[in-house]
């Protein structure tokens, strides 16, 4: 518990927190009335030849077009990360048209490997690990492959704690699948409690979400569902786990049609000896019982045989 409050208290220190914005529209006018003044005095100085004003134009000009490049236009669950000088400037999330300080500079790690701009996403994003082979419980060498669906809830974290966020949250993601693929067999021959990859879908995914969730706390990540998407022995052990599985059902097969059978048989005696039909001793009784278990146990239709003569 002390290693786990220690680690939280690491990277809480870095916390998501709003950016210093204005209307972007208002900020929008002034740097165009900068940009329109500087150019009118401009032409002024040369019209008129007065020198003197034309450093004024361009120093407006160049004011103009510093405000107008703090302008900022989000789309909805989109955010900026800003960074002034190296330091965290704060985190622009809501949507509209807005002015920064125009020496703010936006960061988002993972923009060459999602191909898109310096905007970060909060939009739930899905993400669809490659199939990987691990051992289960038993140590049989399976294939399994999950989808998790995720988003990001803490923007500074995402940034500024990891690398990339998004390679990171699929390295924890190989990490959490072996973590829990480990701790639950592939499947379970009886019906008990148990619980297995195979048989425990909605357990094993509340297990794997909660396991994944505790590893991408650090990136400000969270994790909305995270189910496996594929699962299969892995090739080399495949057709003898497919042998035992044929057998299991065999013999549970078996077994139903045996204690049918049994019950079968005993209600032809109670009912014999009920209606007073006929009465057989021991060794005729020990003969039907076996007759009947062979034409209700066999696999294929039994051929009668019609005795003419007495049975004693």
């Amino acid at each position: 518990m002390e290693n786990k409050e220690l680690k939280v208290t690491e990277y809480d220190r870095i916390n998501e927190k709003p950016a210093r914005e204005k209307n972007g529209w208002i900020m929008l006018g002034v740097g165009i009335l900068f940009v329109a003044a500087g150019v009118a005095a401009m032409c002024v100085g040369g019209v008129l030849d007065l020198f003197a004003v034309v450093p004024v134009g361009l120093v407006a000009i160049i004011v103009g077009i510093v405000l107008l490049s703090g302008l900022r236009l989000l789309q909805p669950n989109e955010a900026y990360v800003l960074t002034l000088f190296g330091k965290y400037y704060g985190t622009l999330k809501r949507d509209g048209f807005y002015w920064v300080n125009p020496f703010c500079s936006s960061v988002n790690p993972a923009r060459l490997a999602m191909g898109t701009s310096r905007k970060i996403s909060l939009k739930a994003m899905t993400l669809n690990n490659d199939k990987q082979k691990v051992n289960d419980e038993e140590g049989n060498p399976i294939e399994i492959s999950v989808v998790v669906i995720w988003r990001i809830t803490n923007t500074a974290r995402a940034v500024f704690n990891v690398e990339n966020y998004m390679a990171y949250i699929s390295t924890q993601c190989d990490a959490a699948i072996r973590q829990v693929a480990r701790q639950y067999p592939y499947d379970v021959s009886s019906s008990g409690d148990e619980k297995s990859l195979r048989g425990s879908a909605q357990e094993i995914a509340d297990v794997l979400r909660e396991e994944l969730q505790q590893r991408t706390e650090l990136a400000g990540v969270e994790i909305l569902e995270a189910r496996i998407s594929h699962l299969a022995y892995a090739p080399e052990i495949a057709a003898a786990m497919l042998q035992r599985q044929q057998a299991s059902a065999i013999i549970a097969a078996r077994q139903k049609i045996v204690e049918g059978a049994v019950s079968m048989v005993q209600m032809a005696l109670n009912k014999l000896s009920e209606e007073d039909i006929v009465e057989l001793d021991d060794e005729r009784k020990a003969q039907m019982v076996s007759n009947l278990l062979v034409v209700l146990c066999g696999n294929r239709d039994a051929q009668p045989v019609v005795g003419t003569g007495s049975i004693y």
